[in-house]
């Protein structure tokens, strides 16, 4: 369903853990990020784009492998894949499309196309590459740490930036890869914030934002929980517990987060 909507930004989110399909759109072209979830939603996305394409250029940004963000791919066999060279070069894609079977066959869900592991066209392989497509300028960041093949989007001249598995309002930070690494990557996020003009912050998850002072307090509070994690004595589940609903969902997340970041820093 539709999340948010300004100008020329569209941003669906699916009924399933909140999860964003960003959809900008210029002239020349119109950029998508990680179609998903079920299939009534794809389909929604997919009239959306055949109602406004027209005869310009479609590109999917993937913005990590987890199944959850790469699930549409096959819906948009016309799109142009941008995505790290790690997710193209990801020796787990079989296993990451079977868990997109296994999700289908347990909730019964039909697909109208063949989930397939995203073919990528334009390999991102250095943090800083540039691309310019028509009238938009993409800079990307390389985001380890959350996965190992996570990427940061900046879209200008519109200062969007596409955070991926990062910076939710709805998340504390999903350490699948490297504690280090993300430690890294969120403060790679602060130097975004000082160096561009960043008008919108589009999360993998929860709720876009406009406001500065939000953004800034979504990288501080990921800044605050990946400290307190190596030397938590239990404040800061209660901390988590109370600023995100969710948190009796996500906590097996957050104590595996606890052991990487102690076994990281003996």
């Amino acid at each position: 369903m539709f999340h948010f909507k300004e100008n020329n930004i569209t941003v669906f989110q699916s009924s399933l853990y909140m999860t964003t399909s960003a959809i900008i759109e210029s002239n020349e072209a119109i950029i998508m990020t990680d179609p998903n979830w079920l299939q009534g939603e794809i389909e929604e996305i997919r009239n959306f784009i055949d109602k406004h394409l027209s005869n310009r250029d479609l590109y999917i940004i993937y913005t990590h492998s987890d199944f959850d963000h790469i699930i549409g791919s096959g819906a948009f066999p016309e799109a142009k894949v941008i995505a790290t060279e790690e997710l193209k070069n990801n020796p787990d894609k079989e296993e990451i499309v079977n868990r997109i079977y296994d999700f289908d066959q347990r909730y019964y869900i039909k697909r109208n196309y063949v989930p397939t592991y995203p073919v990528v066209d334009i390999p991102i392989s250095t943090t800083g590459q540039k691309i310019n497509l028509g009238d938009l300028s993409l800079t990307f960041y390389k985001a380890p740490g959350h996965t190992n093949d996570s990427l940061f989007t900046i879209v200008e001249p519109y200062g969007i930036l596409l955070t991926g598995d990062y910076l939710s309002d709805v998340e504390f930070p999903f350490i699948f890869s490297n504690y280090k690494d993300y430690v890294d990557t969120i403060n790679k996020s602060s130097y975004i914030m000082n160096n561009y003009d960043i008008k919108y912050l589009i999360p993998g998850h929860g709720s876009v934002t406009k406001k500065k002072q939000e953004m800034l307090h979504r990288i501080n509070f990921s800044k605050y929980y990946l400290q307190q994690l190596i030397n938590d004595i239990g404040d800061l589940e209660n901390e988590c517990r109370t600023k995100f609903r969710f948190f009796v969902g996500m906590k097996s997340i957050h104590f595996d987060n606890k052991r990487i970041a102690t076994e990281e820093n003996l």
